[in-house]
């Protein structure tokens, strides 16, 4: 059984926030949330995984070109029925992205 839109959408907030620099406010978090849940839409379970890790990491993306303040990880493996979510630092040119100035 797949959990629903909300659920899964925490689940990777709370990853994503674990790891981004700075540390998130919870505003902030609020509207990662709020993005991944639009993200996955009534679509989980509906659509292949790897098309809703394209639409999280897209709205990860979203979100932080839009605040240009803050860096976090990819959703690199989500489990649909558990809700494990692992992450993956977010890269260019092999080297780990930092906030408030990039490379």
């Amino acid at each position: 059984m797949t959990m629903d839109a909300s659920r899964l959408a925490a689940a990777v907030t709370d990853a994503y926030a674990a790891q981004a620099k700075p540390p998130l406010t919870q505003e902030l978090t609020d509207r990662v949330r709020e993005a991944l849940t639009r993200a996955v839409g009534g679509e989980a379970g509906d659509a292949s995984n790897a098309a809703l890790l394209d639409r999280l990491n897209a709205a990860l993306d979203a979100f932080e070109t839009e605040l240009d303040a803050v860096v976090g990880p990819r959703v690199a493996s989500l489990d649909e029925a558990s809700g494990e979510v692992a992450m993956r630092p977010r890269s260019e040119a092999g080297q780990p992205l930092r906030a408030f100035g990039g490379q």
